[in-house]
């Protein structure tokens, strides 16, 4: 027998702690963003700056699908507590690393407790809230927690890192996570929505699915320095095939699927899948290279390019608050998704204009119209979902989207990395042989885009010039040249991709905002 729904001041203090989770992620993975530059210089592993953030994916997305099912089937409360606990203590180890690869190593353990919020965190919000049209307002209150965590976050991580150094980025989680956990302790109900039944999961499928998401990362991650077309490369995406191939099976065959074939074969959700994937990819590509070629590009502090960036943010919140306001008010709610993917094709190619003399307003308006458009479409991937899967595997619908995004996010990287890459070596070595410069010493200093953001690295390079009697000025120019060339490459790619997700969300199924019975058991 169902209990009655909470009333309105229980409902609230649920939904803040639910909110100050959100707001971890949100704050990490934004102020670190803008870090990145400066913890790269001073650790000195360039070679490692994709893995910091694909350490966090791969930890995150092997971990969401199974805290997505394991909350459907035995409640949400107790993952909840488990994460912010591992994500905070993970934040610590962060913060204490002394080298990349201590970081890296952080990095992951933090992308498990990160996957597990994201897994729980946003089913939360229908558990709360069976009526459909109650959750889309109460998840504005969420996607605007989100997007204002994200806003402060490059002001914020610019600003610690210039006055407190880049490890104080890490150490930010620390009081939202005690204020966090209490309330999530008290106030936090204990909804379960499987009482009855087979309550097991398939251990041997969520094994072949953490194999095919890590053979996908280290393809993403080894084809950025040799190239896809080796047979180290061709054999991990076999590999990779094989393994989501081996879970995909696996799922029809098992009495407790990770992810029903219900759900599977569900062709609305398929494309919401792949609309997860590409705007994973879109806005990953954009938050993690932005912020390069703001400032080594550009030649910002970290702090301007926080400023700058803080539109993008902050205007996800705007675009969440007018989603909430619409879709109440409109009969093809899914509509919002095809304008906000048209939002994003329009924003990627206006970046193309930036350079290090756009004016600020411009920049950040372009930023500000990205932001926009993320913010029509990354609750309702989530809302959609819901209403597709139905009851019974919200964690599993919400999980999918989370997941699907983070893969996206991980190919977004590897692609990324490699256009930037590549572009940046080609000019250098242009360059190196257009002002004859055989130098060894010189042309290690340049082989990576490191050389312009750490200071250290070009005081060298200064004085190495001067004992060969070259002006260095030039060769910096077409090296900044070269990194933002690769970027706007980057910048066309996400148009593209933006592109076709449209043609997918123009073919949505039909979607409308409108009252649901309650549902699920409270303990």
């Amino acid at each position: 027998m169902n209990e009655p729904a909470l009333d309105f001041r229980a409902s609230l203090a649920a939904m803040i702690g639910i909110c100050l989770v959100v707001m971890l992620i949100a704050l990490d993975s934004s102020v670190v963003g803008t870090a990145m530059p400066k913890i790269v210089a001073e650790l000195q592993g360039y070679d490692l700056y994709a893995w910091t953030a694909s350490a966090y994916l791969l930890g995150s997305a092997i971990t969401i699908p199974l805290a997505g099912r394991l909350g459907d089937l035995h409640g949400r409360k107790p993952f909840v507590l488990v994460a912010i606990i591992l994500f905070t203590l993970a934040s610590v180890g962060c913060g204490m690393a002394n080298s990349m690869l201590q970081l890296v190593i952080a990095r992951g353990i933090q992308g498990i407790g990160g996957g597990l919020l994201l897994g729980v965190a946003f089913a939360c919000v229908p558990d709360l809230f069976p009526d459909r049209l109650q959750r889309v307002r109460w998840q504005v209150m969420l996607s605007s927690t989100f997007g204002v965590s994200t806003a402060i976050g490059p002001s914020l991580g610019g600003w610690l890192t210039e006055h407190y150094g880049w490890r104080s980025v890490f150490y930010v989680n620390l009081p939202v996570a005690l204020i966090a956990l209490p309330i999530c302790w008290r106030f936090l109900p204990h909804i379960i929505q499987h009482k009855e039944g087979s309550r097991q999961i398939d251990w041997l499928g969520a094994l072949f699915l953490a194999l095919g998401i890590t053979a996908l990362l280290l393809t993403a991650e080894y084809g950025q320095g040799h190239g896809f077309l080796n047979w180290v490369c061709l054999g991990l995406i076999m590999t990779m095939v094989g393994m989501l191939y081996a879970f995909v099976r696996r799922q029809h065959q098992t009495a407790g699927p990770i992810v029903p074939p219900r759900v599977l074969n569900n062709r609305d959700a398929q494309k919401l899948m792949a609309l997860g994937m590409l705007t994973g990819l879109t806005m990953f590509m954009l938050i993690f290279y932005v912020p390069l070629l703001l400032q080594g590009g550009f030649g910002m502090s970290p702090n301007e390019a926080g400023v700058l960036m803080t539109p993008l943010l902050v205007c996800v919140t705007i675009g969440s608050i007018l989603n909430g306001r619409l879709l109440p008010r409109l009969q093809r709610a899914e509509r919002v998704i095809f304008w906000g993917q048209i939002g994003m094709v329009v924003s990627c190619l206006l970046m193309l204009t930036l350079n290090k003399d756009t004016p600020d307003w411009w920049s950040m308006l372009v930023f500000g119209l990205c932001g926009v458009s993320l913010g029509f479409q990354l609750p309702n991937l989530t809302l959609q979902m819901m209403a597709v899967v139905g009851r019974q595997s919200l964690g599993v619908g919400t999980a999918l989207v989370q997941t699907t995004r983070m893969v996206g996010s991980m190919i977004g990287v590897g692609i990324a990395s490699v256009i930037v890459n590549s572009t940046y070596n080609y000019t250098v070595a242009n360059a190196l042989t257009k002002y004859r410069i055989t130098d060894d010493k010189i042309s290690a200093l340049l082989a990576s885009p490191q050389v312009l953001i750490r200071h250290a690295d070009q005081l060298q390079l200064q004085q190495l010039a001067q004992q060969v009697g070259i002006a260095i000025e030039p060769l910096m120019a077409q090296a900044r040249q070269g990194l933002i060339t690769g970027t706007h490459h980057v910048f066309i790619l996400c148009a593209v991709v933006a592109a076709i997700s449209t043609l997918i969300s123009y073919h949505l199924p039909h979607y409308e905002v409108k009252a649901t019975p309650p549902a699920g058991n409270r303990e």
